[in-house]
């Protein structure tokens, strides 16, 4: 693990404890996936607890290409940023963030800089691996920066979520298709969520070649900016219908609707740049709190 340089780059928008967290839901992970021999192999761990007073972090684990970072913060949260240490995700890379809030932990993670999926010295996928479990009463705000698939790159990404009944979740994701004048590289990217032991959400998407249709008037009709916003609360007011933010707009759309099956609402947008993706998944947020 001796690569240097820029790469996976990650900085913010942002009772007595119980026993430690054990939720009744399915196991989530991901599917083993080959990775390649050159490719780094890295799993980073955060786990956050309540200690009557403030959320601690007892464990801070960095690994690969994760730098983990105790940032300062008021109130009763604690705040993690997330640093990239060297070049990645590179293909056959093999890559994992562990994050837990346990019971009435209340958890920030962010990252410094947007992550660059290049192809590296082989053609076989990258995987990057992103899982989330929070506890009864707890509350995780997992919002990173943008993920960028430059040319000629190819990223398995998943993210999977276990949430207790009166968790509090929301999670940002922002993906940029390929820099400036330059095709994106091939893209699949998962998010599976159980809430109680029950399924929430499993999306699915995938972009570039060789995916058919893609970039279609159907998908993205030449829009190279893509996310999504989930925020789940038990105290939401989901008596709504759905909402679709700047209609007739050029610059991009995004919708926010409730999911069946949970005190949830997702927000899916599309853009022509980061920054006009970044304001309409802000403006979801501020419509799902009523803001």
């Amino acid at each position: 693990m001796a690569r240097e340089g820029g790469g996976m780059s990650a900085g913010t928008q942002l009772d007595r404890p119980k026993a430690a967290f054990d939720p009744a839901s399915p196991p989530t992970g991901t599917e083993e996936t080959c990775g390649h021999p050159d490719g780094v192999r890295a799993t980073a761990r955060i786990r956050a607890t309540y200690n009557g007073r403030v959320t601690t972090l007892p464990e801070l684990r960095s690994d690969g290409p994760f730098h983990l970072r105790r940032m300062r913060t008021g109130g009763r949260a604690a705040t993690v940023g997330v640093i990239g240490a060297m070049s990645a995700p590179l293909g056959g890379d093999r890559l994992a963030l562990d994050i837990t809030a346990e019971d009435r932990a209340e958890l920030d993670v962010t990252t410094a800089a947007a992550t660059l999926a290049l192809r590296g010295p082989t053609t076989a996928p990258a995987t990057y691996d992103v899982r989330l479990s929070v506890g009864e009463h707890a509350c995780l705000r997992w919002l990173p920066k943008p993920l960028i698939s430059a040319a000629d790159s190819n990223l398995h990404q998943t993210c999977t979520v276990n949430l207790a009944a009166t968790s509090q979740l929301v999670l940002r994701e922002e993906q940029i298709l390929g820099r400036a004048n330059e095709k994106p590289g091939h893209l699949v990217s998962r998010i599976r969520v159980h809430r109680a032991g029950r399924l929430l959400l499993d999306q699915h998407t995938a972009y570039g070649d060789p995916e058919p249709g893609w970039d279609g008037p159907a998908v993205l009709d030449g829009h190279r900016a893509v996310g999504q916003l989930l925020v789940v609360d038990p105290e939401l007011d989901l008596q709504r219908a759905p909402v679709l933010l700047r209609k007739g707009t050029k610059d991009g759309c995004a919708v926010l609707a409730p999911l069946a099956g949970g005190p949830a609402l997702l927000a899916t947008a599309v853009a022509r740049t980061s920054s006009a993706l970044r304001e309409l998944l802000n403006e979801a947020l501020g419509h799902a709190f009523g803001e």
